[in-house]
């Protein structure tokens, strides 16, 4: 009876590390895509240079340019959780949060207004019970893009 004891336990104990190898590599993967998908916001941002399409309009170029991606990358969000104290917005689409910073510097006796763009992703792990303890909000990716400017006469 004890050698039997002895097999159910390490058969439970080696159920467990499978499954925590298995919640590390999915953490390590949904990580990727939230990493590549804030690339791809950037870049989309950065090619339309800021555009307000970028997060308003939901037929506009940027946009379905950024919808293209997420659907390629297979990146969904569910529980998107913009900080309202930093001054982030979610997007129309609910992907992405965004917060403009603002910067005037002189240039060649014209004013240049300078921007850039702070995007976060949200890495989605979809467990319940774990999402209702810890919220998951440090599973966020964060990145600016370069600065984007306007010549003002």
């Amino acid at each position: 009876m004890k050698d039997a004891f002895g097999g159910i336990v390490n058969i439970v104990l080696v159920a467990i590390f499978l499954v925590i190898i298995s919640g590390i590599l999915g953490l390590g993967v949904n990580y990727t895509k939230a990493f590549r998908m804030k690339n791809a916001i950037i870049s989309a941002i950065e090619q339309y240079e800021g555009a307000s399409g970028c997060f308003t309009d939901a037929k506009s170029g940027c946009q379905t340019l950024i919808l293209k991606k997420a659907s390629e990358l297979g990146y969904s969000q569910t529980a998107l959780n913009c900080s309202t104290n930093d001054r982030f917005n979610k997007d129309v689409s609910n992907l992405f949060c965004y917060r403009r910073d603002d910067s005037i510097k002189e240039d060649n006796s014209k004013l240049k207004n300078n921007y850039t763009y702070t995007i976060i992703t949200q890495v989605n792990i979809d467990i319940p019970i774990i999402n209702n303890m810890m919220g998951l909000s440090i599973f966020q990716v964060h990145g600016d893009t370069r600065p984007l400017s306007i010549w003002k006469n």
